[in-house]
C-alpha cells in the first residue's frame, strides 16, 4: 500500500507495525502529484519535497518482521540539480481500478464534487484504467452546467447510485466558549497559552497553513481586526473558525478530518492543486507541531520508528517550500521531562534547516541561519535559567528578552 497519512487508524497502524501490511509512506503532496501525473501519462517528475530526509536517502520502514525488526526499507531516490537546487525524482502512479465518490454524476459520467470532498477524488478519477464512481445523485445529461463539472466523463467507466448515503463525521469539532477556558485541565491550559502566542504570528492579508492538532486551534484566536486566508491541504482556501453545532457539514472538513467553516470568498479545489500552491511558494506561513527540533532548525514530527506512525501528511511538502515561513508549536519537554529542542534530532527528519521560529510553553526561539537558536521571548513565570535547563542545546539570549505571553 502507498499512503501518506495513517492518522488515527489504529488497525492500519497495528497491521503495519506487526508486519502484516507493507506500506510505502510518501509525502502527501508527492502522492497527489504521483496520481495526477499517472493519469496524465507522465512517468516521473522532480520535486524538492523530501530533500535531505529519508525520502531522498532511503531507509523508511516498508515492512516489519513479527519481532519488530525491519525487513524492507525504502530505497534511495535519484536526484537532479536544476538552477543550482537539488530535487528528487518520483515515479508516477496509475491503477487498474480507481474508486471515486462524487456528489453528482450525469449519465455521460461527468462528475461534480461538493465542498472539501473534491480532495483526492479528482486526480484519482483520472488515474485508473477503469474508474468506478459512487454518486449520491445521478442526473440527466444537460442538468450539470459545463462550467460546474470537475471531471469530464471521458475518465469515467461505471457509475453506481449511492443507495444509503450515510456520511460519518470522524472528528466532530465545534467552537468552544473561550469564557470556559479557566475550568480546563492544566495540560490544556498550557496548550492554549502556546496557541494564543502562535496566533500573534498572523499578519493581515497572509496566506497560512495550519498543521493538525495544536496549530489548527490557533485559528480560533486570530485578531478580529485582521484577515488571514487559511489553506488546508485537502483543498480548501479561506477556512474559518470551527462550526457551531448547527453549522456542522460532513462535506466540510480540514486535513485533520475536523469539521470546519469557510469564510466568504473561500474556495474548494483538488489535493493536487492544493499542493501546487504549497510547492509554488504561495503560502506565506505554515504552523506545525513538532516532536523534535534541532538548533539549526531541522524538524522531526511524523514517526517514532517501530512505535508510533501517523505518516508524513503534508508536513514534508510544507517545510520544503523555500518561500514559506515555518513556525513550530510544541511542549518544551516530553512527558518524561527530556528536552525536545536538541543539538541534533534523533528521529527521522521532516525537513532540514526549515524551521524559522519555535513556540513552546516556556519561550519563543528564533532559528538564526548559521548561528543557531536565539531566545526571543519568555512565557509568564519562566526564567532564562529554567529555559536553559530544559533545552538540549546551546542558545543565545536576545538583549530585550522579556515575559510576553
Amino acid at each position: 500500500m502507498v499512503a501518506s497519512y495513517v492518522g488515527e487508524n489504529k488497525e492500519f497502524a497495528r497491521q503495519y507495525l506487526s508486519g502484516e501490511l507493507e506500506v510505502e509512506l510518501v509525502p502527501q503532496g508527492t502522492l497527489a502529484e504521483k496520481i495526477r501525473s499517472g493519469g496524465a501519462g507522465i512517468p516521473a517528475f522532480y520535486t524538492h519535497t523530501g530533500i535531505g530526509t529519508l525520502v531522498e536517502t532511503g531507509g523508511i520502514p516498508i515492512k516489519y518482521a513479527k519481532n519488530g525488526d525491519v525487513e524492507i526499507f525504502s530505497q534511495p531516490h535519484c536526484t537532479g540539480v536544476f538552477d543550482g537546487k537539488r530535487y528528487v525524482m518520483e515515479e508516477s502512479i496509475s491503477g487498474d481500478y480507481a474508486l471515486v465518490k462524487a456528489w453528482k454524476a450525469d449519465e455521460l459520467g461527468n462528475l461534480v464534487f461538493r465542498a472539501s470532498a473534491n480532495n483526492f477524488n479528482a486526480p484519482m478519477a483520472t488515474a485508473g484504467k477503469v474508474t468506478i464512481v459512487e454518486a449520491e445523485e445521478i442526473v440527466p445529461v444537460g442538468e450539470l452546467k459545463p462550467d460546474q463539472i470537475h471531471i469530464p466523463g471521458i475518465h469515467v467507466h461505471r457509475i453506481i447510485k449511492c443507495e444509503k448515503n450515510e456520511k460519518k463525521i470522524e472528528k466532530l469539532t465545534v467552537r468552544q466558549d473561550q469564557a470556559g477556558e479557566a475550568g480546563l485541565p492544566a495540560a490544556m491550559q498550557k496548550r492554549i497559552r502556546i496557541i494564543k502566542r502562535a496566533a500573534r504570528e498572523f499578519k493581515d492579508g497572509m496566506y497560512a497553513n495550519l498543521g493538525i492538532g495544536m496549530p489548527m486551534l490557533a485559528s480560533n484566536y486570530i485578531d478580529p481586526g485582521i484577515t488571514v486566508y487559511l489553506q488546508s491541504e485537502n483543498g480548501v482556501l479561506g477556512l474559518g473558525p470551527f462550526p457551531t453545532r448547527g453549522e456542522v457539514d460532513p462535506d466540510l472538513i480540514n486535513a485533520g478530518k475536523e469539521t470546519v467553516t469557510v469564510l466568504q470568498g473561500g474556495s474548494f479545489f483538488s489535493s493536487d492543486v492544493s499542493f501546487g500552491m504549497i510547492r509554488g511558494n504561495r503560502i506565506d506561513m505554515s504552523v506545525l507541531g513538532g516532536m523534535e527540533v534541532s538548533q539549526t532548525g531541522d524538524l522531526a514530527n511524523w514517526i517514532v520508528p517501530g512505535k508510533m506512525v501517523k505518516g508524513m501528511g503534508g508536513a514534508v511538502d510544507l517545510v520544503s517550500a523555500s518561500g514559506t515561513r515555518v513556525v513550530v508549536t510544541m511542549d518544551h519537554c516530553s512527558k518524561d521531562g527530556s528536552p525536545k529542542i536538541l543539538k541534533r534530532c534523533t528521529l527521522p527528519l521532516t525537513g532540514v534547516e526549515c524551521v524559522n521560529r519555535i513556540i513552546t510553553d516556556m519561550c519563543v526561539f528564533d532559528v538564526v541561519p548559521g548561528k543557531g537558536l536565539l531566545l526571543r521571548e519568555l512565557a509568564s513565570g519562566c526564567s532564562v535559567d529554567q529555559v536553559r535547563a530544559a533545552t538540549g542545546c546551546e542558545f543565545t539570549v536576545a538583549s530585550d528578552v522579556a515575559e510576553t505571553f
